[in-house]
């Protein structure tokens, strides 16, 4: 019997630790998630990544942290045998690992395209790969990826770009994970108020998006609020299993497809 909610399952979170995903850390637990499988990529994640684990704690649900560099396939593989190994299940994936670059194609150097290319493009693949080997019949799998996939924009070539595949991939695996009950999406968040956005805009550029949105007016920011994404991914993952191999891009309206 196929069991829609989060009581009893265990959820991996890549880039669990801060953010957006440690925001989805703490409230798939508070709805009743049993454990939480917090990744963080480095030392300069720690301290957040052990907050987080203290709140999902604080709120009753289990957790553990796990750290490793996701753009290398085995890092991946490992990550998911040692959350299954810890939690004897692995039910729900939530990958929100990403990398903005925002440069004019002129500038970006082969070095810079191979990064974002590799932590947007190849660790999402894997991702994919090693969810859809390890979580349990009637899992979930959910990738962050970005609403200027519906845009018509400069200087973001190898953001929106490095995305843009895992849209492939998302549809290629919902096809084929599909016969386990396995479903599989995309969420493209707008212009995020985090300091993963902050760091690459001008004060101009910042004005603009917080402009952009239809709905602008009525966000607290003007921009995406992560506590407006986190409700779609919960119900993705939970009642809204039904929906699968989509990218569905969360912004208010400040882009569309």
């Amino acid at each position: 019997m196929r069991n829609d909610g989060l009581d009893g399952k265990v959820v991996l979170i890549g880039g669990g630790a801060k953010n957006l995903g440690g925001l989805l850390s703490r409230d798939l637990s508070r709805h009743g998630a049993a454990a939480v499988a917090i990744h963080y990529n480095s030392d300069a994640t720690r301290e957040a990544a052990e907050q987080t684990l203290a709140d999902v704690q604080a709120l009753g649900g289990e957790g553990a942290l796990f750290q490793g560099e996701l753009t290398r396939a085995a890092n991946v593989a490992t990550l998911f045998e040692d959350a299954k190994a810890r939690f004897g299940r692995v039910d729900i994936a939530i990958n929100t690992v990403g990398m903005v670059l925002k440069k004019p194609i002129l500038e970006i150097s082969e070095d810079e395209y191979d990064r974002m290319f590799a932590i947007n493009a190849k660790s999402a693949f894997f991702f994919l790969k090693e969810a859809g080997r390890v979580l349990e019949d009637h899992g979930r799998i959910v990738t962050l990826v970005t609403s200027l996939l519906g845009a018509f924009t400069p200087f973001y070539s190898t953001y929106a770009g490095g995305k843009a595949p895992v849209e492939h991939f998302t549809r290629a695996a919902a096809k084929e994970f599909g016969a386990r009950g396995i479903s599989v999406n995309a969420v493209g968040p707008g212009p995020m108020d985090t300091p993963f956005f902050y760091g690459q805009e001008a004060e101009e550029a910042v004005a603009f998006h917080k402009s952009a949105a239809a709905l602008s007016d009525f966000s607290k920011t003007g921009l995406t609020d992560i506590e407006d994404v986190v409700p779609l991914i919960r119900h993705l993952v939970t009642e809204g299993w039904w929906m699968t191999g989509q990218t569905v891009l969360t912004n208010g309206g400040y882009t569309t497809k």
